[in-house]
Order: C-alpha cells, then structure tokens, then sequence
C-alpha cells in the first residue's frame, strides 16, 4: 500500500489530455467507489485515533501522521451507511481539498485505474440533489462488469466544514457596484456544492450566474452562441471552470476555446482545489486567463472586478 502512489507526481502528464486516474476503494462489501488520484497525498492502515469531544459526528478522531494532526472523516457515515468500525480492515486516504488536509476512513483500497474523462458520466438525474456523487463509471472488475461511484467530496467537506461566502470588509469596489447588475458569468463544475459557493458568493455582486455541470456541455453551449451569431467573449464577463469533470475536463475545454477564433478571446478562470504549483503550469499550458484555488471568495471577486476594470479601461 505505501508504494500505490509512489508515482503519482510522474502522472501528471493524463492531465490535459482528458485523462484521469481514479483510486478504487470500498466502504461497504458491496460497492466500489473512487476520488481522483491528484487529490490523494498518501494511503496508509488506519492508525489509532485521538478524540475530538464536540466535533462533527462524521470525524472519527485525529491521526498523528510523522507530527502533522489531520482529522479523520467516516466516509461510510457521511454519505448516509452506518458508521465504519475501525478494524483491521480499514484504512486512510489523506487528502488535500481546498487547501486542507484530511483522512478519509474507508474499507479496503484497491487499486488505481487509468480512464480517458469521457467514459465518465454524471450520476443519473433519478438520483435526485442529494446524493454524494460527482459521477459514476464502468470498469472490469474480478471478472465481471461493476459500477464506480466517484464521491463528491467537496459536499461531504461543505457539511462538516461551514464555507463562509462572505466578504471581508473593504474587498468589493463600490465604484463597480453600478457596473456588477447584467454581466453574466459562466460557471462550470460537476458539484453542485462547488458551483453553489461560486453562485452564492457572485450573485452578492448582482451577476447573472449560468451554470454547467461538464466541460462538453458547457462547450455546447458556447457553439450554440457562436452559431446563433453571439460574440461569446462579449457576451460573458468570463468563465470559470473546474479542471476534473466527466465527459470534458476543464484543461480539454479551455484548449476547444482557444483553438476556436470565434470565442477565443473569452476571459477563462480555473477554479479548482488541485494542488496549485501543477495548476499554475497547466493554466500556462493550456491558455487560462487566472487561477484560483477553491475556496476563497474575496479572490473571486477580486478577479472578476479586476476583469471588469480590463473591460471598462479598454
């Protein structure tokens, strides 16, 4: 198990490509579920555990991992099982969402898979708003066919952690404030809580949010402006999208938008809570405008008044 990631910087390279690598976990004997191996930092056997009185009932406790404490979510409790025992069969996926550290408690850690983005899908809408998925795939598995759930980790974070969408004092720029009401922006990110933040946070500013849950329908949208004759790049303040989605990631987006003269010009911010040093050189790669590690709401709005300022000074 401590040699599962040993290669995961060198993998980098999926991507951009539309490529993703997935680490295959349980956390029941039935199901297979999966988060994206750019997010995961280490797996080790779950070590013992120091209590938190009065912390969310999903956090298990706080591991010491080499003098660093990180806490411990029950990944079977917070997306709706009975609460995982800590037995000989469980293990630690340390991660890093949004700037923070955190151990998710699963059952047995299978392996890691490599996928192309667009044989991921979204959860079927008969799902309902509630569930905990990003997506779900398809893999072989012991010989036969078997369902992947891809856990939507920043809701499982939202309702332990409080995103606090508020803006500190003195971040908006009253002299925008008549030119905010009408601008419309384009968000695009496969949680529906990661685009809700971005959505509550800009919409304090009067924007017109339109949303799109994948990089491919997003892009579909902005082919149907193009071909009804709409200046995409003027039509929209910017986009801001996530880089890890089913069908079409961001990175494959931003690249069918530059490479098309007629929308190449559209402002484009990732938004993203992958490691920023891989980002700032995809973002380089890639064509970006900005990029912002989620998730900071007086960075997004000093990004989108900065892009406004661009416009009005042109």
């Amino acid at each position: 198990m401590a040699n599962i990631l040993a290669s995961v910087d060198q993998r980098t390279k999926l991507v951009g490509e539309n490529r993703l690598e997935l680490l295959l976990f349980s956390v029941n004997s039935t199901q297979l579920f999966a988060i994206n191996v750019f997010k995961v930092k280490e797996v080790v056997k779950l070590p013992p555990l120091n209590a938190m009185p009065g912390s969310h009932p999903h956090i298990s406790g706080v591991a010491n991992i080499r003098g660093i404490s990180i806490p411990v979510i029950d990944l079977r409790s917070a997306i709706g099982f009975r609460p995982m025992p800590p037995d000989d069969n469980a293990n630690m996926i340390i991660t890093e969402y949004n700037r923070s550290v955190q151990g998710f408690l699963v059952g047995k850690v299978e392996h890691i898979i490599n996928m192309t983005w667009s044989d991921i899908l979204p959860p079927p809408k008969m799902a309902g708003r509630n569930n905990y998925l990003t997506a779900i795939t398809r893999i072989e598995h012991q010989g036969r066919s078997q369902l992947v759930s891809i856990i939507d980790v920043e809701k499982v974070l939202a309702e332990i952690i409080h995103y606090d969408v508020s803006l500190s004092e003195g971040v908006l720029d009253e002299t925008l404030a008549h030119e905010m009401p009408g601008r419309k922006i384009l968000i695009v990110d496969d949680s529906s809580t990661a685009r809700r933040q971005v959505r509550d946070t800009l919409g304090q500013l009067g924007i017109e949010i339109i949303e799109a849950s994948d990089g491919l329908q997003a892009l579909t949208l902005l082919q149907k402006w193009r071909d009804e004759g709409k200046q995409v790049a003027k039509e929209l303040l910017m986009m801001i999208t996530d880089a890890e989605m089913p069908e079409m990631d961001g990175y494959k987006l931003t690249s069918e938008v530059r490479s098309d003269k007629a929308m190449a010009d559209l402002y484009i911010t990732l938004n993203t809570s992958l490691s920023g040093s891989f980002n700032h050189a995809m973002v380089e790669k890639v064509g970006c405008d900005k990029f912002i590690s989620k998730f900071q709401p007086d960075l997004l709005v000093e990004v989108v008044q900065e892009r406004l300022r661009q416009i009005i000074n042109h």
